[in-house]
């Protein structure tokens, strides 16, 4: 006769049947009743679902991935043209720059071009006759009456503050502003036009950097 055992074994069961050998149909059904799902729990007489297994929800895209902002960039200096170093290029471009935010037409931007050209060399310069403005950053001295700054704006003739006038980004939107305020400033000639602002001693100068002022501003705009 053939002897069958059943003891703890795979889920709680092991079957032996006859000389040793599993009775597989046993085991199976002991296997399958591990790995099936937990049954609805009752409460209350009512059935209800065990919770969900929790599960990471992905990242939004956001949080995996940030853009950096344009202005987290660092501007690149703009290239010099022929003939100028970088801190006189840099000068252009901040000319340049703000006649763009004001929407000034390009004429405008080699007027000013021309004049802080003739005025200074593109170079924010300092005057040993005033002392505040040697205390701000500067690339040079002058020494014309109290004129400082790319445009040699004069403190006592009301264009600003030394300190105003030694920042290049002031010194410009002081020049725009009294261009602006010229009624036909657009119909002059570029050199006739820096005069009406400037009132220089030597009128027809500005007219001298015409040519450069044109490859300065083509390079920047």
């Amino acid at each position: 006769m053939a002897v069958s055992a059943v003891s703890a074994g795979v889920g709680g069961l092991v079957a032996v049947s006859g000389a040793g050998l599993p009775a597989t149909g046993v085991i199976d059904a002991a296997f399958d009743r591990r790995t099936a799902p937990t049954p609805a729990l009752t409460r209350g007489g009512v059935l209800t679902s065990p919770a969900p297994t929790a599960t990471s929800a992905p990242a939004p895209k956001s949080a995996r991935y940030s853009k950096p902002a344009p202005s987290a960039k660092a501007a690149r200096p703009p290239k010099p043209v022929a003939g100028l170093n970088q801190a006189q290029m840099s000068n252009a471009a901040t000319i340049v720059r703000l006649a763009q935010e004001r929407d000034l037409p390009r004429r405008a931007m080699l007027i000013a071009v021309m004049t802080a050209f003739q005025e200074s060399s593109l170079r924010n310069l300092a005057n040993s006759s005033v002392p505040a403005s040697l205390d701000r950053p500067h690339q040079g001295v002058g020494d014309d009456f109290d004129s400082v700054g790319l445009f040699q704006q004069r403190p006592s003739q009301g264009w600003g503050t030394v300190a105003q006038l030694m920042d290049p980004r002031y010194a410009a939107d002081a020049f725009y502003d009294r261009l602006v305020e010229i009624p036909d400033w657009e119909s002059l000639s570029l050199g006739d036009a820096a005069q009406a602002v400037q009132r220089s001693a030597v009128p027809d100068a500005y007219a001298d950097h015409e040519d450069r002022a044109i490859r300065i501003v083509d390079a920047l705009s």
